[in-house]
């Protein structure tokens, strides 16, 4: 029976023409209640003259109302009223105050909202208030202090918000104060120092605030504070460190702040401190080497940035420190090596960087190390083979780099090696094959690298391997078929590769094969029938090649083979119908290319078919109908095809 139903949803019913067939006195055990959307019929006949009485939950969230139903004032028992995205909601009547059970009040995006009546600092039960994006609301009441419960404030891109009453320091409850994107707002009142149970402060992006009180220090309980983007905010109060449980302060994007005052150094919660692109900033106080807290800094972005203090040592709890695009930053400290908690260390586009410590070794912690673009870097300390902790070694377009040290080697936990675009590399130490723990080796752009060593052999845990756009690169080392882990092997743009070694087919790993524009490469061995675990062999734009080995037809696993631009290429060996896994297979460009064997119909699992200006190609074989999976099968610009055979019409899948 209605008269027991606790919930109820009319979410969306914009069509739904009445209720009046319902009795005013049902309804009398609801709880919740859902208009989500509905129409303003619905709403008169739900609300109007009926017992809502017990009603906790209230939603009418975008409803297109310009008041509140009178009747909604008697609803005593309501705890959370949901009036969110009501955008032609005006005004919220004083009679708000007869909602003395009020917990939670949500008025976001009430775009036309002006103003809260007074009445509303009489809810003394309200713990939440979301007032998010009503763009129109020019300021609060004084009375929002008498609000002894309120946890939580949202005023968030309230876009005309330019002051506050002093009363807002009388909220002894508020936990929560979020204020950003309120553009206009250009200074708090100083009594918001007396907000004592206050633990988030967000003033990010509010733009036109220049300063904070000095009374900001008084929060004692304040956990997170977050300024960034306020680009106008030129220097922090030095009352900032009496702020004894602040674990966050965000900082980024103040691109006006020139300074931290030395009291930051008393922040002994402290765990982030983020000062990223604050690019007036020149210099660090030394009293931030007393965050005894600290767990990350980032300083990415601080152009104006030349040295660090050498105290930073003293931050014996840093997990995390980047300094990216730091790109005054000549030199690290001496000192850098002390921190021994460090488990990052980005340095990317530090371009004038000349060169690393050699205390840099003694990072016990560190296992990720980025020194992307850092262009001047010309050498590593030897000392950094002593990084026994390092995963991640990133040097990727350092194009002064000109050798890696035999102290490479020694780093026994090293995963990942990126030394992409370091143009002026011209051979790696033999030492490199100690790396027992290697998984991936990027080589990528090493434009005068000539030779691997032998020794890449026997690098046992390595998967990937990329050498693409190796220019110079003539042979690959026999050894290389002792990577029993490799899946992935890219020599794309080997320009100058000629041939590759019997050894490749032993690597049984291999999952992925890249040799697309290997211009001097004219055969493959025949040993690469052996790749059985071989699923994609691209060999586009190898010109020179003029056949494949029979043996490919053992290639099992095979699903993608690309010979695309292959303009030498005459014919395909009759073995290439046994390739069971092959899903596509691409001849485009394969101008030589005059026809297809028979065996092409065996293909049982091919679905797509590139045959795109193949010019030579006259006819195609009776079996192509016999392609059962088929689904793409392009055939443009063929100019010497005369017709297509008509078993192409048993083509059911194309």
């Amino acid at each position: 029976m209605v008269e027991n139903l606790e919930g109820i949803s009319l979410k969306k019913c914009v069509n739904l023409p009445t209720l009046s067939q319902i009795s005013s006195k049902g309804f009398r055990n609801l709880r919740l209640l859902d208009l989500t959307e509905a129409s303003p019929t619905i709403l008169e006949n739900f609300i109007q003259g009926r017992n809502l009485n017990n009603v906790k939950w209230l939603c009418l969230k975008k409803c297109m109302i310009q008041k509140l139903p009178s009747n909604l004032f008697y609803c005593l028992q309501l705890q959370v009223l949901d009036l969110a995205k009501c955008q032609c909601l005006e005004e919220i009547s004083s009679s708000i105050d007869q909602l003395n059970a009020l917990q939670e009040l949500h008025l976001s995006q009430c775009s036309n909202l002006k103003e809260l009546p007074s009445s509303i600092g009489q809810l003394n039960a309200l713990k939440e208030l979301h007032l998010t994006g009503c763009s129109k609301l020019k300021e609060m009441p004084s009375s929002i202090g008498q609000l002894n419960e309120l946890q939580e404030l949202h005023l968030s891109c309230c876009s005309e918000l330019k002051e506050f009453p002093t009363s807002i320091g009388q909220l002894n409850a508020l936990q929560k104060f979020d204020l950003s994107w309120c553009s206009q707002l250009k200074e708090l009142p100083s009594s918001i120092g007396q907000l004592n149970a206050l633990q988030k402060l967000d003033l990010s992006w509010c733009s036109h605030l220049k300063e904070l009180p000095s009374s900001i220090g008084q929060l004692n309980a304040l956990q997170k504070l977050d300024l960034s983007w306020c680009s106008q905010l030129k220097k922090l109060p030095s009352s900032i460190g009496q702020l004894n449980a602040l674990q966050h302060l965000h900082l980024s994007c103040c691109s006006q702040l020139e300074e931290l005052p030395s009291s930051i150094g008393q922040l002994n919660a402290l765990q982030h401190l983020d000062m990223s692109w604050c690019s007036e900033l020149e210099e660090l106080p030394s009293s931030i080497g007393q965050l005894n807290a600290l767990q990350k800094l980032h300083l990415t972005g601080c152009s104006r940035l030349k040295k660090l203090p050498s105290s930073i040592s003293q931050l014996n709890t840093l997990q995390h420190l980047d300094l990216s695009c730091c790109s005054e930053l000549e030199e690290l400290p001496s000192s850098i090596g002390q921190l021994n908690a460090l488990q990052e260390l980005h340095l990317i586009v530090c371009s004038n960087l000349k060169e690393l410590p050699s205390s840099i070794g003694q990072l016990n912690a560190l296992q990720k190390f980025h020194l992307i673009g850092c262009s001047n870097l010309k050498e590593l300390p030897s000392s950094i083979g002593q990084l026994n902790a390092l995963q991640k070694f990133d040097l990727s377009w350092c194009s002064e780099l000109e050798k890696l040290l035999s102290s490479i080697g020694q780093l026994n936990a090293l995963q990942h090696l990126d030394l992409s675009w370091c143009s002026k590399l011209e051979k790696l130490p033999s030492s490199i094959g100690q790396l027992n723990a290697l998984q991936e080796l990027h080589l990528t752009g090493c434009s005068k690298l000539k030779e691997l060593p032998s020794s890449i052999g026997q690098l046992n845990a390595l998967q990937k391997l990329h050498l693409t756009g190796c220019s110079k690169l003539k042979e690959l080392p026999s050894s290389i078929g002792q990577l029993n882990a490799l899946q992935h092997l890219d020599l794309s743009c080997c320009s100058e590769l000629e041939e590759l070694p019997s050894s490749i087919g032993q690597l049984n790993a291999l999952q992925e094969l890249h040799l697309s524009c290997c211009s001097e490469l004219e055969e493959l061995p025949s040993s690469i029938s052996q790749l059985n675990a071989l699923q994609h062999l691209d060999l586009s734009c190898c010109s020179e090649l003029e056949e494949l080995p029979s043996s490919i037809g053992q290639l099992n696993a095979l699903q993608e083979l690309h010979l695309t631009g292959c303009s030498n290429l005459k014919e395909l060996p009759s073995f290439i119908g046994q390739l069971n896994a092959l899903h596509k297979l691409d001849l485009s460009s394969c101008s030589k290319l005059k026809k297809l064997p028979s065996s092409i119909g065996q293909l049982n699992a091919l679905q797509k078919l590139h045959l795109t200006r193949c010019s030579k190609l006259k006819e195609l074989p009776s079996c192509i109908g016999q392609l059962n999976a088929l689904q793409h099968f392009d055939l443009s610009c063929c100019s010497e095809l005369e017709e297509l055979h008509s078993s192409i019409g048993q083509l059911n899948a194309l």
